[in-house]
């Protein structure tokens, strides 16, 4: 490809050399450079790509892209920007031929929500006979490929890449989850999404290393409405009009409000033979009754959502019906059918705060148990494993202590640090320090009409034991463990 082709819709500063020269391969990493190369200098958290400069000059690069002065051969083409990860994604955009132009886009951003409301439109348009692609926090989806998650939002590179191989597969349309540190970090510039969704806001993710403030936390979010076409937005959401703030899309709201153009009216929770759900009725934009195998409020929000964006795929009322009843997302309350007596789900809810909404949503069924099994990581801030055990001890009925990732620690000493946040409450508890045996003996324990939820692990089909990684999903656990009691 040539370097002319892959800067002509970039803003940049010609600073040495010239750009009618052939370029192999585009690479961030300078220890992929190879004869040909271009070199983007990233700036990241440890590391400089500036400094690697001589370095990739010498292993072949003819081009390099920097926002810093940088000193190299004068056969080397240096091309200055303001910024090298918006160049990336720029680059990366081009360097694949901008695919993002060959396939629909969704992109969804918000505190929570993402991932099952990913999950939801992807069922509801495939329902309707679309091929989707999937990029989120469990993995990305490419026909039958499966590839496991870093990133919630992968660097941008990593993006257009993958947009070109569902473009090659024939995929219609992708649905991708879009962080705050995506968005500030660039990884979805390059393109416009036909459409992008707002499922709420809540303050997370600040801290050292990820946002400094909740303003810059908003502010990134907001960035998604001034890079797409449509904006579909949660009118419930106390921050969505300072998130529209300078949008340049078209704008649809959803939620329970009245003035929302398609809201859920008439809410009902569900309880049935070894699942819970939500059923509501859709007015506004829509008419129609809409049912999930998902408990709780949030639930209504997530398929709502999903409801909101596949009309304008013309997916028939009928087919997102069926698609609804069917969406289930691993390690998301995903229900795993074992008795008719009682509920069992898998979550991945690892902190307090995600752990206290969990159980209170599962509270408002009424169950005649709530029971919670869960662990901690090791290696990671005892003040979580406090927290948990005392939302534990107060919501739930009984708790089930036991091991999640123990790292490089003892079991039983996070087992005990737990139960020092659970002595601050009167919750009944057992300990049982092997995860198999703890939801052995929830399940053997159940009782007619218990709600169980074992959390922590979700999606996550390993358990880290001193450094190592060891294949554990509760799935298979489950299975093994009926299997086993049939015998005796």
């Amino acid at each position: 490809m040539k370097l002319t082709s892959l800067l002509e819709r970039m803003t940049y500063t010609l600073e040495q050399g010239n750009i009618d020269k052939e370029i192999t391969t585009l690479v961030y990493d300078s220890r992929k450079v190879e004869e040909g190369s271009i070199f983007v200098c990233m700036k990241g958290a440890v590391f400089d790509g500036h400094q690697f400069a001589g370095q990739v000059c010498e292993a072949g690069a003819t081009a390099i892209v920097v926002q810093d002065d940088v000193k190299v051969p004068e056969s080397v083409t240096v091309i200055r920007v303001d910024d090298t990860r918006l160049a990336l994604a720029e680059l990366s955009a081009a360097y694949f031929g901008h695919p993002a132009e060959r396939i629909k886009t969704i992109g969804i951003t918000g505190t929570k929500g993402k991932t099952t409301t990913t999950y939801m439109i992807k069922s509801i348009l495939e329902q309707a006979g679309f091929r989707v692609g999937l990029i989120g926090t469990i993995e990305t989806i490419i026909g039958a490929e499966h590839i496991p998650a870093v990133n919630t939002t992968p660097e941008s590179y990593i993006v257009q890449e993958s947009f070109k191989r569902m473009v090659d597969a024939g995929i219609d349309i992708v649905v991708m989850e879009v962080s705050s540190q995506g968005l500030m970090l660039h990884r979805v510039a390059g393109f416009v999404f036909d459409i992008g969704i707002f499922t709420n806001l809540e303050p997370d993710h600040i801290g050292p290393n990820e946002h400094a403030s909740f303003e810059e936390y908003l502010a990134c979010k907001s960035k998604l409405f001034s890079q797409c076409m449509l904006g579909i937005v949660n009118a419930d959401d106390v921050h969505t009009k300072e998130l529209l703030k300078g949008h340049t899309c078209k704008v649809e709201t959803y939620g329970f409000s009245e003035d929302a153009m398609l809201r859920a009216t008439d809410v009902k929770l569900i309880t049935g033979k070894g699942f819970l759900g939500t059923s509501y009725h859709v007015k506004g934009l829509l008419d129609c009754e809409i049912e999930t195998r998902v408990p709780g409020r949030f639930s209504v929000y997530n398929s709502l959502t999903a409801v909101a964006v596949c009309r304008h795929f013309h997916v028939p009322e009928d087919k997102m019906k069926v698609a609804l009843l069917q969406a289930k997302v691993k390690g998301r309350i995903e229900m795993i059918p074992v008795s008719d007596d009682f509920t069992l789900m898998i979550d991945y809810a690892h902190n307090a705060m995600s752990l206290e909404s969990l159980l209170s949503t599962l509270r408002e069924y009424e169950p005649g148990r709530l029971v919670c099994l869960f662990g901690c990581g090791g290696n990671r801030s005892k003040l979580r494993r406090y927290e948990m055990g005392e939302v534990s001890g107060k919501m739930a009925d009984l708790t089930i202590i036991t091991s999640d990732n123990p790292r490089n620690e003892q079991p039983q000493a996070i087992i005990d640090d737990i139960k020092i946040g659970m002595a601050k409450t009167e919750g009944k508890y057992v300990e049982i320090a092997d995860r198999k045996e703890a939801i052995r003996y929830a399940i053997e324990n159940g009782k007619p009409g218990d709600v169980i939820v074992l959390a922590g692990k979700g999606h996550e089909d390993y358990q880290e034991i001193n450094g190592v990684k060891h294949h554990m999903d509760e799935r298979e656990l489950i299975a093994e463990i009926l299997e086993e009691l049939k015998d005796k």
